[in-house]
């Protein structure tokens, strides 16, 4: 008689019992100072990120000045941003600041780590090169950038010398030009980064893959967007994700280079959200902006993240 038959009626078979007693067993087994290293940072991040993250949304529903007790207001701050003017153009540049910031740095960090995706002279010095403007922060980007925008800089001195006088302008001030120079300055530094994020993907491509489409008569063109690209789903939802949050919360290289003007025209949401709270000490309504990018940078994620989830079931 074998052991299954041997078993009484009802029982679980061996095999699912003993899984379950090997994983019951593996995390008895666990020593207590793995559970203390587990614990003390999760206890950090609590204190440190989660802590002050729901006291800044009990924030956004009163009104405080940093000095006294916060007065409730209930959704008033929400409500004054639905009429806020300067809100609804802050809003409306994150989302072409999202676009321009997210579209450019992609499309030429791609393009740049399948250029220097193979061996060759110089190939190390170009890339580190690019990657460099990564390594200075982005307030010493934005005040570098500044002087290459001032009247007579070397963008105005440039354009001289090509013979395209007539595009020469107060580049910074003019409110039709002020938010895409900033914008340039802000995908000049992090085009590097995304490079470096497509190399790491690269690197990992089977290209075997591709020499059999390229057998198969298959052309440049349509062996990257079919074989390559498929390969570079996992970076590209790690580059999604780092593009959305540093989109959305993209301060330093603005408030170094324009501090949201001339006339509120650069205005982002963080830029708005600091100036309320912090230089016009309106708390409460500084902290329901920040609630605001939270959410739409959590809407965005965690949407794309089903739609890639959904697709690779497909």
């Amino acid at each position: 008689m074998t052991a299954l038959q041997q078993a009484p009626a009802g029982a679980p078979p061996g095999g699912a019992a003993g899984r379950r007693g090997r994983r019951g067993g593996v995390t008895r087994r666990v020593p207590p100072l793995v559970w203390l290293f587990l614990a003390l940072p999760l206890a950090v991040e609590l204190f440190w990120v989660f802590w002050p993250a729901m006291n800044s949304f009990s924030l956004s529903f009163t009104s405080w000045s940093g000095v006294g007790a916060a007065e409730p207001v209930g959704f008033e701050n929400y409500e004054r941003l639905l009429a806020d003017p300067i809100f609804a153009t802050a809003l409306r540049n994150n989302v072409i600041w999202a676009i321009g910031f997210g579209g450019l740095s992609v499309a030429g960090g791609l393009a740049l780590a399948v250029a220097l995706n193979r061996p060759g002279r110089g190939v190390g010095i170009y890339r580190s090169a690019i990657y460099l403007p990564m390594v200075i922060s982005l307030a010493v980007t934005g005040l570098f950038w500044r002087v290459m925008y001032q009247p007579g800089g070397p963008i105005d001195a440039g354009l001289g010398v090509i013979g395209l006088e007539g595009l020469q302008q107060q580049w910074l001030a003019n409110p039709d030009t002020a938010l895409y120079a900033v914008l340039i300055a802000a995908v000049w530094r992090q085009v590097g980064y995304i490079m470096v994020l497509y190399l790491a993907g690269l690197k990992g491509c089977d290209p075997t893959l591709e020499e059999a489409a390229a057998v198969d008569g298959a052309n440049a063109w349509q062996r990257f967007w079919r074989v390559v690209m498929p390969q570079l789903r996992g970076v590209n939802t790690v580059v999604f994700a780092v593009t959305v949050i540093d989109s959305l919360r993209t301060f330093d290289i603005v408030w170094a280079m324009t501090r949201g003007g001339p006339y509120n025209t650069t205005q982002l949401l963080s830029t708005y959200m600091f100036q309320q709270g912090f230089t016009l000490v309106n708390l409460g309504y500084g902290s329901a902006i920040a609630v605001v990018i939270f959410l739409l940078a959590i809407a965005f994620i965690i949407t794309y993240l089903v739609r890639q989830a959904r697709a690779e079931e497909v």
